[in-house]
């Protein structure tokens, strides 16, 4: 019970964190909506051509950009989270200070950053995705099943999310910088995780290995299970499948750094 209440007053903190970034978080609205509506023109025109790529009628196709926007800074899509700080107290040394509390290292930026995302979806994407479902047509669900699967997916995402980053944020123990590490999320992040097209739309054994890396769990299943493409069930074991296996490598990739690296400036 002591550590479930230190790891929500973390989270609570993260949360608290990135809400008192309010003009950043007004002119993140601002983009994402921006950038949804013409990312919906641009994939309306695809689909006239194409239509039924990737399984998904031009509907479908709008719900998920307008998911995607939304998820965007959820999910730290292109990095821009938890990761970044964690990469400059290993950088400066400050990281042997997060070494001597009394909380697990991984828990705690893991409960921060759910923080963080918890916050980036009310503030910055139920906006967007309002907006598109005020202005265009969209695949919603009128039951609460779909939609409570939905959320289910969300919360595995994040995890995975974090998993990702936390990986490449511990090689900077190694590195000594993260510029470099940053610039692989964000390429891998936007490509893999289908926030430009859709994986489902990737042809051939491309498709087939990109459906199947964890960057498929942040956007593609949720999107599937919303839109009923897809049973929750096998979402939910995929998900948790690379959650486990991830969070499992940041534990290990931990102990080799903790063990055999020394912290930088000390």
């Amino acid at each position: 019970m002591g550590s479930g209440r230190l790891y929500a007053a973390v989270a609570a903190g993260g949360f608290r964190r990135y809400a008192t970034y309010r003009a950043a978080t007004v002119a993140g609205v601002f983009t994402n909506t921006v950038f949804g509506v013409i990312l919906v023109y641009t994939y309306l025109a695809l689909w006239d051509e194409r239509p039924h790529l990737g399984g998904y009628d031009q509907t479908q196709a709008v719900t998920y950009v307008w998911l995607g926007q939304c998820l965007y800074a959820t999910l730290a899509i292109q990095g821009g989270g938890a990761e970044k700080d964690l990469m400059e107290r290993i950088r400066t040394g400050e990281i042997a200070v997060d070494l001597y509390r009394p909380a697990d290292l991984q828990m705690w930026w893991l409960a921060g950053d759910v923080g963080r995302a918890l916050f980036q979806m009310l503030g910055r994407g139920v906006i967007p995705f309002a907006f598109g479902a005020v202005f265009f047509p969209m695949a919603l669900p009128t039951s609460v099943t779909p939609w409570a699967a939905f959320v289910v997916t969300l919360l595995l995402a994040t995890v995975v999310s974090f998993a990702i980053r936390y990986l490449a944020a511990l090689s900077v123990f190694w590195l000594m910088d993260g510029m470099g590490v940053n610039q692989v999320l964000m390429v891998t992040g936007i490509f893999f995780s289908g926030m430009v097209l859709p994986l489902n739309a990737f042809p051939g054994a491309l498709g087939e290995v990109v459906r199947v890396l964890p960057w498929a769990a942040q956007i593609q299943m949720p999107a599937d299970v919303l839109m009923g493409e897809t049973d929750p069930l096998r979402a939910f074991a995929f998900q948790a499948a690379w959650a486990v296996a991830l969070l499992a490598a940041g534990r290990l990739l931990q102990s080799a750094a903790t063990r055999r690296v020394v912290v930088q400036g000390g």
